[in-house]
């Protein structure tokens, strides 16, 4: 028996629903993950999903993927210029964006489908990696997991923000991951993607996370490509969540 995958809308938020194979209204309620980017991350991973679950390395999931309405807006925590002529600068509207899922896209999925309100996960890739990191800085509570694959930690400031927050770990686990060879090619700000990477990974060190709450994988030979997220998300998902780990 296979999940099932379709589209709805929450007032003007448009978002892809993975429902898992055994989903029951009826039961414990399924721990949801919201994902960035609409289904970009799982549409490829869905057979490889199951099969976590089959072998029960994975509880099953529901999966959110939410659409952006303008990811250069909303994946980013505060304006800054463009890095090219090519694209507009970027809008800096994250924080109202983490707003509208937690109090618009958050209650209408409680109120339609059987998820916990325990568990909840946010994880996205690039700038939506970005943004789910923020979601842990300004929304702890509201999220307990979050994954960062390939999350863009170039963009100004941010390095300086998340090390001079007052985050504190509480029960929180997060998940970050970099491929070794991205923005190896660039010439802006994004050639130290992996070093500024790292050094978020440093600063929640510093604030308390241990290392049953936080993971930094570092993919060898990756660059900055969907294909490589797509893998990580598996990877994400089964430290976050897997049944396999040990609890410390």
């Amino acid at each position: 028996m296979n999940g099932s995958l379709s589209e709805h809308k929450a007032g003007k938020r448009r978002f892809n629903l993975y429902l898992p194979p055994s989903y029951n209204p009826n039961s414990r309620g399924y721990p949801p993950v919201y994902v960035q980017d609409g289904d970009s991350l799982f549409q490829d991973q869905i057979k490889v999903l199951e099969s976590a679950f089959q072998q029960r390395t994975l509880p099953e999931l529901v999966l959110i993927g939410i659409k952006p309405e303008n990811r250069l807006d909303e994946y980013t925590p505060w304006p800054a210029a463009s890095l090219s002529d090519r694209f507009p600068d970027f809008g800096g509207m994250g924080y109202h964006y983490l707003s509208d899922i937690i109090n618009r896209l958050i209650p209408f999925i409680e109120a339609n489908w059987n998820v916990s309100r325990e568990s909840r996960g946010l994880i996205g890739s690039s700038l939506g990696g970005l943004i789910s990191m923020f979601a842990l800085l300004k929304h702890a509570s509201v999220f307990e997991k979050i994954g960062s694959i390939s999350g863009s930690y170039w963009y100004e400031n941010t390095v300086e923000t998340i090390r001079s927050s007052s985050l504190k770990p509480g029960t929180a686990r997060v998940f970050m991951s970099v491929g070794s060879e991205e923005g190896r090619e660039k010439q802006s700000i994004q050639r130290h993607m992996l070093q500024n990477t790292k050094q978020v990974h440093q600063s929640l060190k510093e604030k308390g996370f241990t290392e049953d709450q936080l993971c930094l994988s570092i993919e060898k030979g990756a660059v900055h490509h969907r294909k490589y997220f797509s893998e990580q998300f598996i990877i994400a998902l089964e430290w976050l969540y897997g049944k396999t780990r040990s609890h410390n």
